[in-house]
């Protein structure tokens, strides 16, 4: 054997690697290492498809209510139902308060052509000495109704006329008792039946008549102020409440009163004493103004001037007063009424010249008026009465005391500036304690004491002026 013996020498390069050799068996595995920390969340994964829905569920309690939504826009109206059944009829209802009054329409355009006639002239009443005191009105049937006084029984009566010309009445006494029925006024209440003041000439008080149908064959009678003399120059209207309204003459005092009625019936009423002032509240007429309020036209006896008074309120428990015409003596006599303009119109006598006058109300409140002389003809203008006729204009009965004539004055335009003046009665001495109202048939009727024979007569006027004979061609 060859032994060889080498000597040491540096490391040669590395040769190249030999190929793999084959895989070793697999090793016992490894113990189980500890666990480590645990790592943060993955972002969250892409939604998956939505599952199929499962079965419903039970419902749940009811929650709370929410809020009320923004109301939503009115719908469109539906349509008109079939109309029910007609109820039972109510009740009547109580009688509503009267409307203002309307001013007069125009006159139409009819013209007269008619055969002329004169003025028809009736005696109504001649059992005694009857007729003093006499007012007249036009009932709800549209025949005339005049109270008056029966001075030989000392009684109020009445007389209810049979047609539209009062050619025939029937005669009623309302009041009998001990020495009744001076200065009287008639009207009718908002329940259709005629209510009468009048004095109690034995008790010196106000009294009242309420007709209990529309002829006034009889009447519930009523004292409305018993105060010590009281009651004289009465007059009667019906307020914008349905309920009387009376103006008179306080004698004891010397001052205007006037009552209001407490029902339709006016069996009982509230007094007040509107002028104190002097001796005033004579000769006293009343009537309702276009404003709803209670106008007084009267004379003041101290001053000899006539006075106007406006009330402030439907009871008229107070009134603005008014000196409306204050030249020498005068204001007797006097009569008011509403003109077609809704403004006041008054008559009344000028006692120092004899004329008849009439005052022109300048507003509602009569505070101012101008002032007219219709008739200066003799010693005229007492006993006036006037009212508005179917023309729209004025229409004044009156005395002519020179000659014991009923006369009568025809307004020429709507502020009574001047009048066309007639002669209607020259029998005898007649004229007295005139009333003018005006008919169904649109003409004047006019009623007023005989003094000669002591009767109740009635003039019907033949046209609107009141003149006889009158034709157009």
């Amino acid at each position: 054997m060859l032994l060889v013996v080498s000597c040491s020498g540096s490391d040669g390069s590395d040769g190249e690697q030999g190929a793999q050799g084959l895989k070793g068996d697999t090793g016992v595995a490894g113990q189980d290492g500890s666990a480590a920390a645990e790592g943060k969340d993955g972002a969250i994964g892409p939604v998956g498809k939505t599952g199929v829905a499962g079965e419903k569920g039970p419902t749940g309690d009811t929650g709370d209510t929410g809020k009320d939504g923004l109301t939503g826009a009115e719908g469109k109206n539906g349509a008109i139902g079939p109309a029910g059944p007609n109820g039972d009829t109510g009740s009547t209802g109580s009688i509503g308060s009267i409307g203002l009054i309307g001013l007069i329409g125009a006159s139409g355009a009819s013209i007269v052509r008619n055969i002329p006639v004169s003025n028809v002239i009736t005696t109504l009443d001649a059992t005694g000495d009857v007729g003093e005191y006499t007012s007249f009105t036009i009932g709800a049937d549209g025949l005339g109704l005049i109270s008056y006084l029966d001075f030989t029984n000392q009684d109020l009566k009445v007389a209810h006329c049979s047609d539209t010309n009062c050619t025939d009445a029937t005669i009623s006494t309302l009041d009998a008792t001990v020495d009744v029925g001076y200065y009287t006024s008639v009207t009718i209440g908002a329940d259709g039946l005629g209510l009468i003041s009048y004095l109690d000439f034995t008790n010196q008080d106000l009294k009242v008549a309420h007709c209990s149908d529309t002829n006034c064959t009889d009447a519930t009678i009523s004292t409305l102020d018993a105060t010590v003399d009281v009651g004289r120059y009465t007059s009667v209207t019906i307020g914008a409440d349905g309920l009387g309204l009376i103006s008179y003459y306080d004698d004891t005092n010397d001052d205007l009163k006037v009552a209001h009625c407490s029902d339709t019936n006016c069996t009982a009423a509230t007094t007040t004493t509107l002028d104190a002032t002097g001796d005033v509240g004579d000769h006293t007429s009343i009537t309702i103004g276009a404003d709803g309020l209670g106008l007084i036209s009267y004379y003041d006896r101290t001053n000899s001037d006539l006075k106007v008074a406006h009330c402030s309120d439907i009871n008229c428990t107070a009134a603005t007063t008014t000196t409306l015409d204050a030249t020498d003596r005068v204001g007797r006599y006097t009569s008011v009424t509403i003109g077609a303009d809704g403004l006041g119109l008054i008559s009344y006598w000028d006692i120092t010249n004899g004329d008849l006058k009439a005052a022109h109300c300048e507003n509602t409140f009569c505070t101012a008026a101008t002032t007219n002389t219709l008739d200066a003809t003799d010693n005229v203008g007492s006993d006036t009465s006037i009212t508005i006729g179917a023309d729209g204009l004025g229409l004044i009965s009156y005395r002519d005391l020179d000659n014991g004539d009923l006369k009568v004055a025809h307004c020429s335009d709507t502020n009574c500036t001047a009048a066309t003046t007639t002669t209607l009665d020259a029998t005898d001495n007649v004229g007295e304690y005139t009333s003018i109202t005006i008919g169904a048939d649109g003409l004047g009727l006019i009623s007023y004491y005989d003094a000669t024979n002591g009767d109740l007569k009635v003039a019907h006027c033949e046209n609107t002026f009141c003149s006889p004979y009158f034709r157009r061609r």
